[in-house]
């Protein structure tokens, strides 16, 4: 549902930036896990793409760690969901792709640490 559904503001007349949008749809991300890895997705390297476009909608570019990951279903519905909250954000357009398949190299230095690759 948009803001302007939900009686709200476009975010161009709150007063609200692309830069704002991108951070907190960053911050949201952080708080979504693969429940077998105790790292978050955006510190794992599963977002691929990020940005705000000039309409304030997010597009979204995203991995999973396997095509055959057992949250494949829920997290990237998760993800959308969460940016879709944002008060600003018109729409999210999330897309999957396994092209380049994920690898441990796409972790940040932070996740490596955490995991013990480093």
């Amino acid at each position: 549902m948009s803001n302007q559904e939900e009686g709200k503001l476009p975010a161009k007349e709150e007063g609200i930036s692309k830069e704002f949008l991108h951070n907190e749809a960053i911050e949201m991300i952080k708080t979504d896990y693969d429940s077998e890895i105790p790292v978050d997705i955006w510190q794992l390297g599963l977002i691929y793409e990020l940005k705000v476009t000039e309409d304030f909608d997010v597009d979204s570019l995203m991995t999973l760690t396997s095509p055959y990951c057992h949250v494949g279903e829920s997290l990237p519905a998760e993800v959308a969901e969460k940016i879709q909250g944002i008060e600003g954000v018109k729409d999210v357009n999330l897309e999957m792709t396994f092209d380049p398949p994920w690898g441990m190299n796409m972790m940040s230095e932070e996740a490596k640490l955490t995991l013990g690759f480093m």
